[in-house]
């Protein structure tokens, strides 16, 4: 079945730039659907402009998208409902759809992050604050302007229930958007949220004026991490070298639209956390993760030197230059160390 043949009620839950990314491409595939707006005044600003000026200008909300701020009203009958909160807020979002879901509802996550505090993956945290609904998790290499521009882009759908999966894959490819399937939610997950730590490193380096050569480093040396903590968490290696990992690494820790690279770079020269982060609306979801992954990784007995050299700049004030001075001063050893 194509996604012209099937037409369940969707629901996006979050009006941010990666939320109203994937409304315009539903829209565009002949969906209808309600994208719930946390702030009221934006969503009535969306609901008569139709455009979202805050966080994705210059890209039309087609009729068949209906901005709403009422929780109830954007899940009422939606069948496929998608996750795209900013992580800290997952849990708090869900809790408060859980008597609202339809009990036929599917969740779809498309928010990246590691719960502070829990350690859960995001759909974990789904499945503990929404009740027993299906899960599937949405990553990849995207950025939200360049899939409402209608750029070709590949995305993961990721379940332990193979039918959703095929369902969201269903749905949703089609015109420039193309999604593949796994049951490797972990892998998935864990590539969506470690990358953006990364991201912010690979600023870093920018940031200090350091060349490609460090870059690419930092971009291999940061795959070796995620590898290593995604196997001894239960991912699997041939994710994380795929779209999920490798390929929104790449994205996350290169490309111009980048927040989490675009925090890096600010570090590097001279910036600080707080001045950076007031100075834009945007969440860098880059600077929570950290400290999760941190804890993970410490947890699990995995070595992860440039996670810790970005916490240790993020919530220790540690000094860019010295971060990188003792990634480099570590003891030698063989690369698949």
């Amino acid at each position: 079945m194509s996604a012209t043949q099937e037409r369940p009620v969707i629901a996006i839950l979050g009006g941010g730039s990666w939320g109203t990314a994937l409304a315009v491409h539903a829209a565009r595939l002949g969906h209808s659907l309600r994208l719930w707006v946390h702030d009221p005044g934006l969503a009535q600003r969306m609901a008569a402009s139709r455009i979202n000026g805050k966080y994705l200008p210059g890209h039309v909300l087609a009729a068949g998208v209906t901005p709403t701020q009422r929780l109830d009203e954007a899940l009422a009958q939606a069948r496929i409902v998608i996750v795209v909160v900013p992580s800290h807020h997952c849990r708090q979002v869900l809790e408060q759809a859980r008597g609202l879901l339809e009990p036929e509802a599917c969740l779809a996550i498309a928010s990246k992050g590691i719960e502070n505090g829990t350690l859960m993956r995001l759909s974990e945290v789904a499945r503990d604050a929404a009740g027993a609904h299906p899960i599937a998790s949405l990553s990849g290499p995207s950025f939200a302007q360049e899939v409402a521009r209608g750029d070709p882009t590949a995305l993961v759908a990721a379940s332990q229930d193979a039918g959703l999966a095929a369902r969201l894959q269903r749905l949703f490819s089609g015109g420039s958007l193309r999604l593949y399937t796994t049951d490797d939610v972990i892998g998935v997950e864990l590539g969506g949220g470690l990358k953006n730590v990364f991201a912010i490193g690979a600023g870093v380096v920018e940031g200090l004026g350091l060349g490609h050569n460090t870059r690419a480093a930092l971009i291999t040396r940061g795959l070796a991490e995620m590898s290593r903590l995604g196997e001894a968490l239960g991912a699997r290696r041939e994710t994380l070298s795929g779209l999920a990992g490798l390929g929104d690494l790449v994205l996350t820790c290169t490309g111009g639209l980048s927040r989490n690279r675009g925090l890096g770079l600010a570090l590097g020269r001279g910036t600080g956390l707080a001045e950076h982060l007031s100075s834009t609306p945007m969440v860098i979801e880059g600077v929570r993760t950290a400290a999760s992954a941190r804890e993970l990784a410490r947890r699990a007995g995995v070595e992860t030197p440039i996670i810790n050299e970005v916490h240790a700049v993020l919530y220790e004030n540690k000094p860019p230059a010295d971060a990188i001075r003792d990634l480099l001063s570590r003891e030698l050893k063989r690369e698949s160390g």
